[in-house]
């Protein structure tokens, strides 16, 4: 069970292994891009290449999803980035479900872990396979393994690293729970902390903040949704950022220089923006930025 490309290497893993993958659950084809045509979930797509069932309710509560589920006779279910399961869907493995959750729980329950520890600048997170029950990632912990976090990594640059990790590790937790080697244990009530869906709002940019807690946030919304600031009435999205010399009323622009590119100040220190989105274009470079758009020092973003 699951929909984005988190979940695909895990898939992937699975269909290679000693085990049988019966089916494949994964959210319904949704219209997307400016012409709004329906496109398949990444987890679809591999199910496809690799000749598997699928299943796409409408929603999860669906009661022919719980009727195709059970069909099956299934004895365990795998979730890698999928809705929370109902009890009732829990009750149908015979050995339970499973999910990979790409933080070390208990910390940073939810849906966006990765985004939610770059943000707070965290130096280390990690993966983590555990037993599914009715309360969000909240039971018992099958196995945990550490990565660091780079200082200039980006949400998206670790999540590709986790998620082809985290497909080993789901193996691994089946292989053995089928042999009996893995048990589980209580997460327990220390360090637990959320990881909530993020609203529009989480991504725009405080200039009063300092230099490295604004860096944070940039990496962290990174490729998508995007940190966000405004000029001249309009959204700017920065994409990547660099440390740099200077201060100044945030939110200043200190350099805006073809060569040099794009620099702002903060609340302590300043950033020079590497990488910007102008409302309704492509990602650039900032230098491409100054070069093609009327903005000059002493301007103000936000």
């Amino acid at each position: 069970m699951g929909t984005p490309r988190f979940a695909v290497p895990s898939l992937k893993a699975l269909a290679q292994s000693r085990h049988q993958v019966v089916a494949v659950v994964t959210n319904p084809d949704r219209p997307q891009g400016r012409g709004r045509q329906l496109a398949s979930p990444p987890v679809k797509e591999q199910a496809l290449k690799l000749g598997l069932e699928i299943v796409q309710p409408a929603t999860i509560d669906d009661p022919a999803l719980a009727a195709a589920l059970a069909a099956h006779t299934p004895d365990l279910f795998v979730v890698v980035a999928f809705s929370m399961l109902p009890r009732h869907l829990l009750a149908i493995p015979r050995f339970g479900s499973i999910n990979l959750h790409p933080s070390l729980l208990p910390a940073y329950r939810g849906a966006a872990p990765i985004i939610w520890a770059v943000a707070n600048g965290e130096k280390e997170t990690g993966i983590t396979t555990f037993q599914l029950n009715s309360r969000i990632d909240a039971g018992h912990i099958l196995l945990q393994r550490r990565f660091a976090i780079g200082c200039d990594e980006t949400a998206g640059e670790l999540e590709a690293r986790l998620c082809v990790e985290g497909a080993k590790m789901v193996v691994a937790t089946v292989d053995g729970l089928e042999d009996g080697r893995l048990s589980g244990r209580p997460q327990g009530t220390n360090g637990v902390s959320r990881a909530p869906k993020l609203v529009k709002e989480d991504g725009q940019i405080d200039w009063h903040q300092p230099t490295e807690r604004v860096h944070n946030l940039v990496r962290s919304m990174n490729p998508v949704p995007g940190a966000y600031t405004h000029w001249q009435g309009k959204t700017l999205k920065i994409h990547r950022t660099q440390r740099a010399a200077g201060n100044g009323v945030p939110g200043t622009v200190l350099c805006a220089d073809g060569r040099r590119g794009l620099t702002v100040a903060c609340g302590e220190g300043a950033l020079q923006l590497i990488q910007v989105q102008p409302a309704g274009k492509a990602v650039m470079e900032g230098t491409a930025f100054v070069r093609g758009y009327p903005i000059a020092a002493d301007m103000r973003l936000g």
